[in-house]
């Protein structure tokens, strides 16, 4: 049955529909809860809806207007209230507790600084309650959109201020529960744009100053970074003026011993140019401080201890993240970064991990952009290393074309590396990954990246991959693949192709 409400968008609705412009997904309508309640009560009294026809009819309409719905709780009036919601439940808690303590002694100067710790048990409860709810939630976005709509974020940051300026016996493991809840909190633009103008970069500064000697804290703190940087400039500028490189460096000093994959993860957040908004980042500059300071000699000794250690493939990406120029890459060779990675390679290899051989090629596949480095590991017996890679998971389209995407970055501008590639296995391995995984993309475009740079200044292998039928499987690729168009034309041309187009 079709809807019949559809254009009965009442004025009181429109009146409560404010334009917003916040975050990367340009303007919008948003709806307080009251309005979006006022919509389904409508369709019921005036319309004679049933009430879940109603709801749904309301949440139609709205959402063919264009308005948003994030953070409302679609309910029916007068059956369930918003404030029934689990997450709402949750916050409304928090506060009241929060605010039997400051309410408790209101003619004492200890009201000023209410007594976190004497209910730091029942706190963390809630807290905990309130990160499950967010965090797990089949849908994560929807029940920590309620949160924010509700306060959730300036509420959450409060608390960690108060929590840090109040140091007892007890707040410790409130601080990392607080953190946590905080984290489930900060999934997109908008809500790092509260925590912000919540002051959040500072809060979480001064907390790693007084407390980050704990490692659970300084997870919880990074964490956060991680969180609130994601797709954010503004974020991450921020966090630069606050020296957090300095911040990284130091802890990572002090715990090189420990797992520290939060930390690992807020180096990548953090020099990840993601943010569309912005037509130039600041990402690429903000690298080379991390490097200028020891950031990525450091994470070159977090990769010495191989397999054994639970951080390897986050440390892996930050490094990746931190080596943007040559000069950075030549200093990770000299620091004995090629030797590790490729022995991590192998072992990945002889154990399995596919995980680890994924983020090992890659890395090393950014470290090759520097032609030292290209001729470094290919005389450690690079290309040997990678053709057993590729035979031990050759079942495994994600390292194959980590594989040959490094094969294609090995033979870049160089003849001998790609006479080298070619005598190791790499043609035989893009014909035989090429036809195993037709369906592939992002392997059929490496495939043709890794052709066109073992030929294009070969002319001996041009012969030995189209006597082999490269030719056919290459022009299927750029049939079956948008993806692959231009790097099988290109591999096409290479190759000495006339109707290569």
């Amino acid at each position: 049955m079709p809807l019949v409400s559809c254009h009965f968008i009442t004025s009181f609705v429109i009146d409560y529909c404010v334009a917003c412009t916040m975050g990367g997904g340009g303007g919008g309508l948003k709806i307080s809860q009251e309005a979006f309640d006022e919509l389904v009560r409508e369709n019921m009294e005036d319309l004679g809806m049933d009430p879940p026809e109603a709801l749904q009819d309301a949440i139609q309409t709205l959402t063919i207007q264009g308005v948003d719905l994030s953070g409302i709780v679609q309910c029916i009036p007068g059956e369930s209230s918003p404030n029934d919601h689990p997450v709402v439940q949750s916050l409304d808690r928090l506060r009241r507790l929060l605010d039997s303590d400051c309410n408790s002694n209101p003619d004492t100067a200890a009201a000023a600084a209410p007594p976190l710790a004497s209910k730091s048990q029942e706190l963390v409860a809630l807290l905990d309650e309130l990160t499950n709810l967010c965090a797990t939630a089949t849908d994560h976005a929807s029940y920590s959109a309620i949160a924010t709509k509700n306060g959730g974020i300036e509420l959450l940051t409060s608390l960690c201020s108060q929590i840090a300026a109040t140091p007892a016996s007890g707040n410790h493991l409130l601080l990392v529960s607080a953190l946590n809840a905080l984290t489930s909190l900060l999934y997109d633009v908008q809500n790092a744009e509260i925590f912000l103008k919540n002051g959040g970069p500072d809060m979480i500064m001064g907390i790693l100053d007084t407390s980050g000697q704990f490692s659970d804290v300084f997870n919880g703190c990074f964490s956060v970074i991680s969180a609130a940087a994601t797709g954010n400039e503004i974020l991450k500028e921020s966090f630069m003026n606050l020296k957090i490189e300095e911040y990284i460096i130091r802890l990572m000093k002090i715990h090189n011993k420990e797992s520290i994959p939060s930390l690992y993860d807020a180096i990548r957040v953090l020099l990840t140019p993601d943010d569309n908004r912005v037509v130039a980042s600041q990402v690429y500059g903000y690298a080379r401080k991390f490097a200028e300071i020891g950031v990525s000699e450091a994470l070159v000794q977090s990769l010495a201890d191989g397999l054994s250690s639970p951080s390897l493939v986050s440390a892996s990406v930050a490094l990746k993240a931190v080596a943007v120029n040559d000069e950075i890459c030549r200093s990770v060779a000299d620091k004995g970064g090629i030797d590790s990675i490729l022995r991590c390679i192998n072992d990945s290899g002889k154990q399995g991990n596919k995980t680890v051989a994924t983020a090992c090629c890659s890395l090393l596949s950014k470290l090759a952009g520097s032609d030292v480095n290209k001729m470094t590991i290919v005389e450690k017996g690079g290309m040997e290393r990678l053709m057993d890679l590729s035979k031990i998971f050759a079942d495994d389209p994600p390292v194959l074309q980590e594989v040959m995407y490094l094969f294609s970055v090995l033979s870049l501008r160089s003849p001998d590396h790609a006479t080298h590639a070619i005598e190791a296995g790499a043609g035989e391995l893009a014909i035989q990954a090429m036809q195993k995984f037709p369906a592939a993309p992002q392997l059929q475009r490496n495939a043709c990246l890794m052709v066109r740079n073992l030929v294009v200044r070969n002319p001996e292998n041009r012969v030995i991959l189209l006597n082999n039928g490269i030719e056919k499987i290459i022009r299927k690729a750029r049939e079956n693949h948008v993806s692959c168009k231009a790097a099988a034309t290109d591999a096409l041309r290479d190759m000495g192709i006339d109707n290569y187009s």
